[in-house]
């Protein structure tokens, strides 16, 4: 499946859809040869980034996308899912914060974002 820019307004919508915060969506097509897109996103507990995270496992086969690896399910402070050429962060917010993953690739260009609990970009 090709990624377009409707594959990251579907996946902004879901994680809106869980009340998912801060959601950008960077493209490091050229800067990266593990992946060519992250998609970050700000969740307020443990419990929400868990639901979110079995949530969208659940959602993005409908998109043409196989999950090919998860990690920090146990502790879910941060899990990313892996999906080949796009990869998700979802994160605590000290984690975000401490980790800096917008700053550490501060050259990707940024596609989008999806909207926040208050309903903005």
């Amino acid at each position: 499946m090709t990624i377009t820019n409707g594959t990251f307004d579907t996946i902004t919508a879901w994680i809106a859809d869980k009340r998912g915060r801060d959601t950008l969506v960077l493209d490091l097509r050229g800067l990266s040869v593990v992946t060519d897109y992250f998609v970050l996103t700000t969740g307020g507990s443990v419990v929400q980034i868990k639901a979110l995270a079995e949530y969208l496992a659940e959602k993005m086969p409908s998109l043409g996308l196989r999950l090919l690896r998860v990690e920090g399910r146990e502790s879910a402070r941060w899990i990313l899912m892996d999906y080949g050429d796009m990869v998700l962060h979802l994160m605590l917010a000290e984690e975000r914060s401490f980790y800096g993953l917008e700053r550490l690739w501060g050259d990707a260009g940024v596609i989008g974002g999806g909207k926040n609990e208050a309903g903005t970009i």
